[in-house]
């Protein structure tokens, strides 16, 4: 086989677990070391940006006729949100449960420990925050019209009203393909919309829960006094936080990193 033949094969080669892995972990170990204040504020504009799913979604399901396929196209809104946040490299807690946990399985400690503590607890109330700064504009002006903020109040109850074990595990599904989403864009090159797209319209249409842009749906009722904040935290943010930390830490990072692990033995 000729030389040339030879590059143009390598080039066609499917990426190496082992070089998704270490690109992942590169990029973990960049953020753990970001200070507090930098975090921060990336973290509150993910949950700002995050609104825009549940805007993009209740203005096309206002827009279309109320028929069985109208989810079909209206969640493909939910995707908005997530393009925003991950094509402009903000801070999201869903991506951060491999991210973030790459670096501690590779070089277990409790100082690494503290670093993935302390970016968790950073980015997950930054992003809360922002969810709700803009569910509350949202909700308690008049830049949608009433048609719109009824269909926001669908939105909203269609994500809360289930029980705690219900979206602990919706959770876990979602926690997963986001995490799943995470290891499969360094492979993607010009593919990387098309899997942010493929990936969070299934997490929408399947109403599988998470935990930020799940949480602006949520908090918007909050907001406009249909729901207590007592029943968010402990009716959705806790079930919905602790699935979405089992599916992307258990079933993407560990799984993953163990496969990378057995390779080199």
């Amino acid at each position: 086989m000729e030389q040339e033949e030879l590059a143009e094969a390598e080039e066609r080669a499917a990426i190496s677990p082992t070089v998704v892995h270490e690109t992942i972990r590169k990029e973990g170990e960049e953020e753990l070391r970001r200070p507090v204040s930098a975090l921060g504020w990336s973290g509150l504009a993910a949950g700002l940006s995050m609104g825009f799913s549940l805007v993009a979604e209740g203005l096309l399901r206002d827009q279309l006729p109320d028929v069985s396929w109208r989810p079909l196209i209206s969640k493909f809104g939910y995707s908005v949100g997530f393009l925003i946040v991950v094509l402009g490299r903000q801070q999201l807690f869903t991506e951060n449960t491999l991210t973030a946990i790459l670096p501690l399985l590779q070089n277990w400690s409790l100082g690494k420990l503290g670093q993935v503590a302390r970016l968790w607890l950073t980015v997950l109330i930054t992003n809360l925050l922002g969810a709700f700064l803009f569910a509350w504009v949202v909700g308690n002006t008049d830049v949608f019209n009433p048609g719109t903020r009824a269909t926001f109040t669908e939105i909203g109850r269609a994500a809360a009203d289930h029980p705690f074990w219900t979206l602990l595990i919706r959770g876990v599904f979602a926690g997963w393909l986001i995490a799943l989403m995470v290891w499969l864009l360094p492979a993607a090159e010009t593919a990387k919309v098309s899997i942010i797209v493929i990936i969070t319209f299934l997490v929408g249409l399947g109403e599988f829960s998470h935990i930020i842009a799940g949480s602006v749906e949520v908090l918007y009722l909050v907001s406009t006094g249909a729901l207590s904040f007592s029943k968010y935290l402990l009716g959705y943010m806790v079930p919905t936080l602790i699935g979405n930390i089992l599916g992307g830490v258990m079933l993407v990072a560990a799984l993953n990193h163990a496969q990378v692990v057995a390779g080199k033995k």
